[in-house]
């Protein structure tokens, strides 16, 4: 990891813990406020963490797009929690199989770029 990607990386994860500590939920009721707070904090936590080993460039760089993305889209919506994701036309195929691989990837293929790391610690 090169020194700016470091910088970022870092600056980044400083951002989403000052957003945890000032984020008001939408329905500005306390207790929806501090579980939402909790929620931001520990899920860049983990996923920071989880990603701590990465080390390729490409990787690293869709990483710090996802939670750019994330981080726009919470502030947008004003909701910390991903938005779901709809499953492709025929997203329910057999359980065996090429239809099941075809399904697989497709499913992939259709994931936003904010989801990428959500599944893993789900």
């Amino acid at each position: 990891m090169t020194a700016a990607t470091r910088q970022e990386v870092l600056s980044l994860y400083r951002q989403v813990l000052r957003i945890a500590r000032t984020w008001q939920a939408q329905s500005a009721l306390s207790m929806d406020t501090e579980k939402q707070r909790i929620y931001i904090a520990e899920e860049a936590k983990t996923l920071f963490r989880q990603n701590k080993q990465v080390t390729d460039l490409e990787s690293i760089k869709r990483c710090i797009e996802e939670c750019q993305a994330r981080i726009e889209i919470g502030l947008h919506y004003r909701n910390p929690y991903p938005r779901p994701t709809y499953l492709p036309p025929m997203g329910l195929a057999t359980q065996k199989g090429r239809k099941l691989r075809t399904q697989e990837r497709l499913r992939k293929q259709a994931k936003p770029i904010y989801l990428q790391s959500h599944d893993e610690t789900s």
